[in-house]
């Protein structure tokens, strides 16, 4: 989820905390408790800090460690122990025990969003990633405000949040229910179809689709059960040849590979310059495909530059390379 969900996540759950009698009877703790919920939503997501270095380094790890079992173990005890530094009157054993909470709600509503976690490491390296949830969800934003909003005006913040999380509860359920129509009514429409990617946006009845057949891949769109395919591209394996097996070793591809699980390739040539291009066909935006990896290599085979991320014109694209055509 984005980060003004997990704050908004976090303040609720400091709320719902009050159902703990120690620490509604104990304002130090419950102090110290909304502290850990706040900073224990947040905290996962403190490898965003991976951006600084490049883009590979973050898309490979963003989500990886920091969410892995043991840190969902550790940061606990961490944010714990230094919270009750600033309020040692506080309750130890509630402070760690709603912090862990807030930690492990983090990891676990970020596997129903399409990018997913790496939430089983270090027994699986597996991206856990159920898509019927949008990065940014407004209805469970905007679910959150109003909860907390009804708090503010005097209203009991136990039965509120209660409330709230019983209303979310029915509306993830109607997600899965949702998704699980939209691909069955894929497989009606493209028939042969081996894989299947279904992604929410911001709107609840549309995502965005993408499949594979055993000769093509098919990219679209679901409103609903209704769904239109924009673009089919022929499948090709890719080339067993120098120029290929050196690209694909360079951090920026290698990084978008262990990412993205469904992809077409290109390969061309501007005069002595190769460009080996790869796509991410699940995230198709006004009539372009953002998400790139791009590796430019010279008629030995030597990588001159490359770029992974989410690009939206050629010309950004070549200003991040710093190659022109010309």
């Amino acid at each position: 989820m984005d980060t003004g969900t997990h704050i908004v996540m976090g303040i609720a759950l400091g709320g719902l905390a009050m159902a703990d009698p120690v620490v509604a009877a104990h304002p130090a703790t419950w102090t110290a408790v909304m502290t850990g919920t706040i900073i224990g939503s947040q905290i996962p997501d403190i490898d965003t800090v991976l951006k600084l270095r490049d883009n590979a380094v973050y898309i490979r790890h963003h989500r990886g460690i920091t969410h892995s079992v043991p840190a969902v173990l550790s940061w606990p005890i961490l944010l714990s122990g230094a919270i009750y530094l600033i309020f040692p009157e506080a309750n130890l054993l509630h402070l760690w025990l709603w912090t862990f909470l807030a930690v492990f709600l983090h990891v676990f509503v970020d596997i129903f969003n399409s990018y997913g976690t790496q939430a089983l490491r270090p027994f699986s390296n597996h991206w856990v990633a159920l898509g019927v949830i949008n990065t940014f969800d407004p209805i469970i934003f905007g679910a959150h405000v109003v909860a907390l909003m009804i708090w503010a005006f005097g209203a009991d913040p136990v039965w509120t949040m209660s409330i709230l999380y019983v209303i979310l509860f029915f509306y993830y359920v109607s997600r899965f229910a949702l998704q699980s129509a939209i691909k069955q009514a894929i497989r009606n429409t493209i028939p042969g179809t081996n894989d299947v990617f279904v992604a929410p946006t911001m709107r609840y009845f549309q995502w965005r689709i993408a499949a594979d057949t055993d000769r093509h891949h098919y990219v679209g769109q679901a409103y609903g059960r209704s769904i239109n395919i924009y673009d089919k591209f022929l499948k090709k394996p890719m080339p067993e040849n120098d120029l290929i097996q050196t690209a694909m070793k360079d951090k920026n591809l290698d990084a978008f590979v262990s990412f993205s699980p469904l992809y077409r390739w290109e390969i061309n040539q501007y005069g002595e310059i190769y460009e080996v291009r790869l796509i991410d066909l699940r995230y198709r935006s006004n009539d372009y495909y953002p998400f790139v990896a791009v590796a430019h290599l010279d008629e030995d085979h030597n990588i001159l530059n490359s770029y992974t991320g989410w690009i939206f014109s050629e010309d950004k694209l070549r200003k991040k390379l710093d190659f022109s055509h010309n």
